[in-house]
């Protein structure tokens, strides 16, 4: 892991492998943290460097800071072009999930041109409802995280990958109950505000849309209502997988990754 001061905040990353390699940013979910990426990463050093971090409140990143109110997308793409800054890589390749995918939407929107590809997994121009997160980041003030991943967690991850590994759920309610839950209302509250729908009309980046039959958080029909308003081709949708395909299914997701970005 390394770290980086960015508008008063500690940011928490990783820069792995040949720097003579493409550059492939990775944007991990809401509660969750860059661990997600970690069954990808042998394969995708093999073609990649790879830079992943965690989001404000994640993970070893720090919260965001208490005079600010609210935290934007443009906000956390100003953070990842910091990351890749750092890593000295004018373009890039761009994997999100979720909140993630938020962040590649508006790199493709206001960025494009720094984007060699954009993939985005389970996401939605809008994702949600402002009434439904709002009241989620009003219980997460009042309960904690902790209280709340009892409910959130399970919501993740499809039937079979619960089958497949019984202690994943547990596992990534810890994770997330450690988080900071002041930055994940504030990031709730960004989702309700969020709306794409307008704003990716124009963008020169190839997208690849990504989904899951099992995902209750972004069905599949999110999915394909993005690829209508961003004029991608229709998204690729894993059978039996829920909402983070890089955990559920990683060997399937690289090899996405491998075909749309040869």
């Amino acid at each position: 892991m390394a770290f980086l001061k960015h508008n008063g905040r500690t940011i928490c990353y990783r820069l792995l492998g040949d720097s003579a390699k493409p550059m492939l940013l990775m944007a991990h979910p809401l509660g969750m943290t860059q661990g997600v990426w970690d069954d990808m990463l042998s394969t995708l050093l093999g073609k990649f460097r790879v830079l992943t971090w965690d989001l404000p409140g994640h993970g070893a990143s720090s919260a965001w800071p208490e005079d600010s109110s609210q935290i934007t997308p443009e906000d956390l793409a100003q953070e990842a072009l910091a990351l890749t800054a750092v890593a000295g890589a004018e373009s890039f390749h761009f994997i999100g999930t979720s909140i993630g995918g938020v962040i590649g939407q508006q790199l493709v929107s206001q960025h494009s041109d720094r984007l060699i590809s954009t993939t985005l997994t389970n996401t939605g121009a809008v994702i949600g409802t402002p009434e439904a997160w709002s009241s989620r980041s009003a219980s997460v003030m009042k309960f904690g995280l902790n209280t709340m991943a009892v409910d959130i967690v399970p919501r993740w991850f499809g039937p079979a990958a619960c089958d497949q590994q019984p202690a994943l759920v547990e596992g990534w309610r810890v994770v997330m109950g450690r988080g900071d839950k002041r930055s994940y209302a504030l990031l709730c509250e960004m989702l309700g505000q969020c709306d794409f729908r307008e704003k990716l009309q124009n963008h020169r980046a190839p997208l690849v849309l990504v989904g899951g039959t099992d995902d209750v958080a972004t069905p599949p029909e999110a999915l394909q209502a993005l690829a209508q308003f961003s004029g991608a081709a229709a998204p690729v949708i894993l059978a039996r997988v829920g909402h983070v395909p890089s955990v559920e299914c990683p060997e399937k997701l690289n090899q996405i990754l491998f075909e749309n970005l040869a």
